[in-house]
């Protein structure tokens, strides 16, 4: 009876060790990123937040003064008055981001004739310099631009956007709409297109409408998209600053003045960096309690 020839077992100790081996290999070639991603972006967080407990002022002695920068942040009005002002502008910017993302993306999900041209033109401001966008929405807001224009031919009244109190922040939505929504409209693109063409065209079959398929198809299946892109938008939106910088200067009366605009006056027009980070902190924390709360209303999953 002919033998069986047993198959060779595998070398587990030196199949491990060449594993290890591997991996050192590959923590040594990414070891520079590494290096300088935890230097250039964890050191200035970690210095931050140890300055929000100073009273450093650059050439002066600087001394821990626990949470009298925090004391003092809650005393401010002007903080609170940046606080409105952002989340305001958030309140505005996002929903209307997401909104622009999406049915920019529904408008070329389907390929045709120059939907990539189209694609390449919507996604054009994302690369456009703001503070270039910023110089030329001065002058489409002002009182003889395309927008007053606009305006008085719908009946509306006519004037500068840029220098009443009511109507600076919705310009300067506006503009983060425009300069955002090219992005979105990817992200959303991206996963559409991963999306089962069958259910759709059963759905069709059935005598679905677009609506009832949008609705019923590809709206719940764009929940991780849609948790992604409002997490992503309100951080950028809470960050604020090149636009009003350039169109408003935080005015009129402090109607566009922004937490990051408080932030860099504090820090960098009076040197006062201990409270400028202590803002600073305080901006985080906003921004992680509300991503704390999108989590919890898009993008938990039953």
């Amino acid at each position: 009876m002919a033998a069986v020839a047993e198959r060779p077992r595998p070398d587990r100790p030196l199949g491990g060790s060449l594993r290890r081996k591997e991996a050192r290999i590959g923590l040594l070639f990414v070891l520079p990123c590494l290096l300088l991603f935890v230097v250039f972006r964890f050191g200035p967080g970690v210095a931050g937040l140890l300055l929000a407990f100073t009273d450093y002022t650059p050439g002066a002695v600087t001394h821990l003064t626990g949470l009298e920068n925090f004391r003092r942040l809650w005393d401010d009005p002007l903080f609170w008055s940046s606080l409105r002002v952002t989340v305001v502008y958030t309140v505005l910017a996002v929903p209307a981001g997401v909104a622009a993302s999406l049915g920019l993306a529904l408008l070329t999900r389907r390929a045709f004739r120059g939907s990539k041209l189209f694609r390449s033109v919507f996604f054009l401001p994302v690369v456009t310099s703001l503070v270039l966008a910023s110089t030329v929405f001065v002058w489409i807001f002002s009182t003889g631009g395309p927008w007053s224009a606009v305006m008085g031919f719908l009946g509306l009244p006519s004037q500068n956007w840029l220098s009443d109190s009511v109507l600076v922040l919705p310009a300067l939505a506006l503009v983060g709409v425009w300069s955002r929504c090219g992005y979105g409209m990817l992200i959303l693109l991206a996963r559409m297109q991963e999306l089962p063409v069958e259910l759709e065209e059963a759905a069709l079959v059935d005598g679905a409408g677009p609506v009832k398929r949008f609705r019923y198809i590809v709206a719940p299946q764009l929940k991780p998209a849609f948790f992604f892109l409002a997490v992503i938008e309100t951080t950028v939106s809470f960050q604020v600053f090149d636009a009003v910088y350039m169109m408003t200067g935080g005015g009129p009366a402090n109607a566009s003045y922004s937490l990051v605009f408080q932030l860099y006056d504090t820090g960098f027009k009076y040197f006062d960096f201990g409270y400028a980070s202590a803002i600073g902190c305080a901006l985080f924390l906003l921004t992680i309690v509300v991503a704390l709360v999108q989590r919890a209303v898009l993008g938990k999953e039953k």
